[in-house]
Parts: structure tokens; sequence; C-alpha cells
């Protein structure tokens, strides 16, 4: 059971399918896995729980 597992800022549901579809198939092709193995986890921040360079993204948008 591999866990492909990413972190990022709000994302559209439309766009997180999409991830998990490409994340998967990519990695069933490189690991020679069926794609029902595969377990995808998406953590999703606040854009003001994220920062770079010393402000948070809420602030800089």
């Amino acid at each position: 059971m591999p866990v492909i597992s990413i972190e990022m800022g709000p994302t559209a549901l439309e766009k997180k399918q999409e991830l998990i579809q490409a994340l998967t198939t990519a990695a069933a092709k490189i690991l020679t896995l069926p794609e029902q193995s595969f377990h995808v986890l998406i953590k999703e921040y606040p854009l003001d729980a994220i920062g770079v360079g010393g402000q948070s993204l809420s602030h800089r948008i």
C-alpha cells in the first residue's frame, strides 16, 4: 500500500482530482504496481498558515 502525500494551499476540487489521478498514474507506471494499490493524501492549509519570505501568503496576494 504505497502512500503519496502532498501538502498545499487551498485548491479546487477538480484540480485535486486531476492531481490525484496524475500522481497515481505516474507512480503506478514507475513502480509497476496497480493503480488500485495507491493511496493519495492531500493536506490543505489556509493561505494565512503558509509563509514565504517572512509573510503569510494571505498578505502577499
